[in-house]
């Protein structure tokens, strides 16, 4: 089960809620709550989840803040491996790395402790998010990341918005989004 079926696309996207204008008018809010709140649906999609990372080789699973987190810990739990916040400004309590990230209505910045991986070289570590927008939060993930030394095995997203994202995070490695084309 490495992808998804189109039947199990439409299962898992039919418990997903769509809210018009929200957070302003014009833009369709994919509202993941609902999702999680389905437990046979929030199970099928960590087992899914499972079976395509169970073989890679991975040390870490990096969540970004803050519905990532939610998937993130969730799979790093069943894989064993570790989970890392990749957090707003001042959350982290230790010595962290920053990112600046530009948004449409300014700049957002994301933190990661310096000693994320264990001060491992070169630890494998997956990348997840709830969905793929335009990209910035990401890619300022993707960024320390690297600075960090560590591998990027693939950036996953459970929703493609379809607004340019996936296109900026060329080259950062491998995309899978779970409800994707």
């Amino acid at each position: 089960m490495k992808i998804l079926s189109p039947k199990q696309k439409e299962y898992l996207s039919s418990t997903i809620r769509n809210v018009a204008d929200f957070p302003k008018a014009g833009i369709l809010f994919k509202d993941i709550t609902t999702l999680l709140g389905d437990a046979k649906a929030f199970k099928f999609l960590i087992e899914h989840l499972y079976e395509r990372y169970k073989d890679m080789n991975l040390d870490y699973i990096v969540g970004i803040e803050s519905r990532g987190f939610i998937f993130g810990a969730a799979l790093a739990s069943k894989l064993g491996v570790g989970f890392v916040p990749a957090r707003k400004p001042n959350k982290l309590p230790y010595t962290t790395i920053s990112q600046k990230y530009s948004l449409e209505y300014g700049i957002d910045e994301l933190q990661m402790h310096i000693d994320a991986f264990g001060n491992k070289p070169g630890a494998n570590v997956l990348l997840i998010d709830d969905l793929i927008a335009t990209g910035g939060t990401a890619k300022a993930a993707c960024e320390m990341i690297t600075k960090l030394g560590a591998n990027l095995i693939e950036l996953a997203f459970i929703i493609d918005i379809n607004i340019g994202g996936i296109k900026e995070l060329e080259g950062y490695g491998p995309i899978y989004v779970v409800l994707g084309d």
